[in-house]
């Protein structure tokens, strides 16, 4: 009986396993994670190659591949390189119609950066900031060259920066808009973010813009125009609508939210989400498949006022309420991403150390609601990475 229960509880906890460090992975830095699980089984797990830690720093889009279910994980492949231009904000899907993967991604020009005010608007011209995209359909083995759909995924007018993501996006299921493919965005001057969908009907092959969610910039007490968001991700509720799920650049440091129901082409007024703190990062919010009911998101990001303690939220009721959370990574916590593994477990990908390290966790869900292991009769496997 004793080990009966000792084996359960192992099974239960979570396992971790590096997947990019800086300075070992061929780059100074490695940041802005993002993973999805192609049609085949293969984890995907991207990010942007630095040559040194700074958001626009001659990036490129690197990918690493697990064919065991994210225990461990193949060599770096750079998979688009702008030559001395920056790649930014990878952020993929799955069509699961044709098995594509898709990855959209921005072009900063050489020695232009987001906060330096010289990246002007517009669609043509060498100052500006161009989106890209590239796909695979081979489950990340090989990749098609770049190609830029700026002029049908960016305003022409008043959009000088902009960012898809960082993270993944997401293929509707339910209802009228079934099949179509959204890429979560936010468009900047910079602080001056408005967040919005970039969606696909065909798989990838043409892209359209939605609308901006009203209520993205307000005015503060001291009278001055400021935006409350900032990197956004989305979820497909169980109804068929959409929720955003953003970053706090302004307001209360929670996060922010509103929700679509012609498929991300409008959006509610946005609202701020008292249940999900956040200090100010990218995070994750997620719809995995559940013997729980079809109500159930998870959302992951850090839990307090700092970059730190990791933590999983669960939602059964799409949202309203967020009565369950758990600290998957207690120490150093910045940017995530979820995804949902073929065995049903869930994986979450991660930076910590100081955003030095890119972790990949897998956990099944029972460990969300499962009453803690007593102490000694379960051994974390960690696979490297201590706390």
């Amino acid at each position: 009986m004793i080990i009966k229960s000792t084996l359960s509880a192992r099974a239960a906890e979570p396992q971790f396993a590096d997947v990019f460090i800086a300075g070992k992975d061929q780059f100074q830095s490695i940041r802005i994670p993002a993973v999805v699980v192609a049609k085949k089984g293969t984890v995907l797990a991207f990010a942007e190659g630095r040559s040194q830690n700074a958001d626009q720093a001659n990036n490129k889009i690197v990918l690493k591949r697990s064919t065991d279910g994210g225990k461990t994980w193949g060599g770096l492949q750079v998979i688009a390189d702008d030559g001395k231009n920056c790649l930014n904000n990878p952020c993929a899907v799955v069509d699961k119609i044709s098995g594509r993967v898709i990855l959209m991604f921005q072009s900063y020009p050489f020695g232009f950066s987001e906060r330096d005010g010289k990246i002007l608007p517009g669609l043509d011209g060498p100052a500006i900031v161009r989106n890209y995209v590239v796909h695979s359909d081979d489950d990340g083995a090989t990749w098609s060259p770049m190609e830029d759909v700026t002029r049908t995924t960016k305003h022409a007018e008043g959009v000088t920066i902009l960012a898809s993501g960082p993270g993944i996006g997401i293929q509707l299921r339910r209802g009228a808009h079934a099949g179509r493919i959204l890429m979560p965005f936010n468009e900047g001057p910079f602080g001056h973010w408005k967040v919005l969908a970039v969606f696909s009907e065909d798989g990838g092959d043409h892209w359209h813009l939605g609308e901006p969610a009203p209520g993205c910039c307000v005015t503060n007490a001291a009278g001055k125009n400021i935006s409350l968001v900032n990197e956004v991700q989305m979820v497909e509720l169980s109804d068929g609508t959409v929720m955003l799920n953003s970053r706090k650049w302004g307001g209360k440091p929670l996060r922010k939210t509103a929700v679509s129901r012609d498929g991300g082409v409008t959006w509610s007024q946005i609202k701020e989400e008292s249940a999900l703190r956040d200090p100010g990062c990218m995070a994750s919010i997620f719809h995995p498949e559940s013997k729980e009911g079809k109500g159930v998101l998870l959302y992951s990001g850090p839990d307090g006022t700092k970059r730190e303690n990791g933590t999983i939220h669960l939602s059964r009721d799409n949202g309203k309420t967020w009565p369950v959370k758990k600290v998957l990574f207690p120490g150093s916590f910045a940017y995530s991403v979820l995804t949902q593994l073929p065995n049903g477990e869930m994986g979450c990908l991660f930076e910590t150390d100081e955003a030095n390290r890119i972790v990949f966790a897998r956990f099944p869900l029972a460990w969300l609601t499962a009453v803690p292991a007593a102490p000694g009769t379960a051994e974390m496997e960690t696979n490297g990475v201590t706390h």
